[in-house]
């Protein structure tokens, strides 16, 4: 137990305290923990190099496939779309439920900080038609977007927790969606109650450059309607950096169904996957998840085609293909993918490094003593993966690396608790989301768009994440009892 307790406070202490980041904490950490256990050193070293590489293997090429769409969304504008066809789609005085929703869409391949950034003008020409509001739209983007984050893949960290717990990717994503589904309201809810509290609190420069002179407080009731957000104003639209149109050609514009298809297709190809094998392995009477099986039929063929790898090639071919203009020139795409590989390097490392870390954690020995002190307690298994995420996010600030950490705890244990794989990346993933605040890169970009400082930041951003936190966990309870 002293070995656990020591090794998660090494990745605290390295991230918070010293120049270096969480993948060399994380690396220290297992170290640390092999030795308080008690292990050999050369085994730890073992265990170490194994646990990375069997993660490595398992989500590196879908993070690079998935960080590359997202890119393409981005430089293309077909993240602008998806907004603009919600806003106009959910009509007047919904603007916060568009909102909310396009953030939770396009962040299920693009990473928070460039997504809100992305979709932050459209916030603002929104707020400034209708005269107000921009903070409980800023609130609703923000937190829409963390909801897919941190619980549906192809985002980094429930890929890295599925990987690192055994999870099946598809049953992630469906029930992920299903838990943003049911957590949005709660968003909407809480942006709605306290963005008019902290409309006044708006400092002096974000509120001239979202306003520019209006008269705020009226509301959706004056300066135009939704369609006008939806469709004009494009001078509002974040730069999309595919350059001036050649002379000859159309202006590149992407439509709703062509933005949407880099992500829907691959989502619905892994999802057809997992179905597939549930229905062929009931036909087939093989129920035991860890008995031998081979697909037959229709999911053989969709064990392929919805193999993540296989989905997200199709994906990024699509996005490549059908989002930029064909006078893009071949070099610009390989500068714009070369740069999403880069972002992606670091999330890839860091996952690997929690997966090196549960492997030490399991051949040390410490899982099943946790184990065991888990048993004899009253605590429901489902909790564990949880309070660890959250405390983890409360001390280092990083979702990503707090419920990698807490997947790599958790690994060891999900048998002996009794916890299906699944119900423990959720528990991870939804333990991660709570009260952001000053340790966390995404406050900053959040608070700082919205204009947002001191206490009325704590009350929005920190408030609003905290929120869906402890929403998800009465919904953590009930998928125990069926998952």
């Amino acid at each position: 137990m002293l070995a656990l307790v020591l090794g998660i406070a090494t990745v605290v202490l390295v991230v918070l305290a010293t120049r270096l980041d969480a993948f060399v904490g994380l690396l220290l950490a297992a170290l640390v923990t092999g030795f308080v256990a008690g292990s050999p050193a050369l085994d730890t070293i073992t265990s170490m190099t194994e646990g990375f590489g069997a993660t490595l293997s398992s989500i590196g090429i879908v993070i690079g496939l998935g960080v590359g769409i997202g890119k393409i969304l981005e430089v293309s504008g077909a993240a602008d779309a998806l907004a603009r066809t919600f806003v106009r789609l959910l009509g007047r005085g919904r603007e916060h439920w568009a909102m909310a929703g396009t953030g939770a869409m396009v962040s299920i391949p693009v990473f928070c900080d460039s997504g809100f950034v992305i979709m932050n003008p459209l916030a603002r020409s929104i707020a400034r038609r209708i005269r107000g509001r921009y903070v409980t739209l800023a609130l609703a983007l923000g937190c829409g977007m963390t909801l897919t984050h941190h619980l549906v893949p192809p985002t980094p960290g429930p890929l890295g927790v599925a990987g690192i717990l055994g999870a099946d990717i598809g049953a992630l994503v469906l029930a992920g969606l299903v838990f943003a589904l049911l957590l949005l309201p709660v968003v909407v809810t809480y942006a709605a109650w306290m963005g008019p509290k902290l409309e006044s609190e708006v400092v002096e420069d974000v509120r001239e450059a979202v306003y520019a002179g209006a008269t705020v407080g009226a509301g959706s009731s004056g300066g135009g309607t939704v369609t006008d957000v939806a469709d004009d104003d494009r001078s509002e639209a974040p730069s999309h950096q595919l350059g001036e149109t050649p002379e000859g050609e159309k202006p590149h514009r992407v439509g709703f169904l062509l933005a949407s298809l880099p992500l829907v297709v691959p989502l619905a190809l892994i999802v057809l996957n997992t179905v597939a094998v549930a229905i062929d392995r009931s036909a087939q009477g093989v129920l035991d998840p860890e008995a031998e099986y081979t697909p037959q039929g229709f999911a053989k063929i969709m064990s392929f085609l919805g193999h993540p790898v296989v989905a997200l090639t199709i994906g990024i071919v699509l996005a490549v293909y059908t989002l930029l203009p064909r006078w893009t020139p071949r070099k610009q795409v390989h500068s714009w993918l070369a740069q999403a590989a880069a972002s992606a390097g670091l999330i890839i490392l860091i996952t690997a490094a929690g997966g090196a870390l549960g492997q030490v954690l399991r051949d040390s020995g410490v899982g099943d003593a946790l184990a065991e002190a888990i048993s004899s307690m009253s605590l429901p298994g489902v909790l564990v993966p949880f309070l660890v995420a959250t405390l983890v996010r409360l001390a280092q600030g990083s979702g990503t690396v707090a419920m990698i950490t807490a997947a790599s705890v958790t690994a060891p244990l999900v048998a002996g608790m009794g916890l299906s794989p699944l119900l423990a990346a959720l528990a991870c993933c939804a333990g991660s989301m709570v009260f952001s605040y000053f340790n966390d890169s995404y406050f900053w970009v959040v608070t700082r768009f919205t204009g947002l400082e001191g206490v009325a930041a704590i009350r929005g951003w920190s408030g609003i994440t905290t929120a869906v936190w402890a929403a998800s966990l009465p919904l953590l309870l009930l998928a125990s009892l069926v998952i």
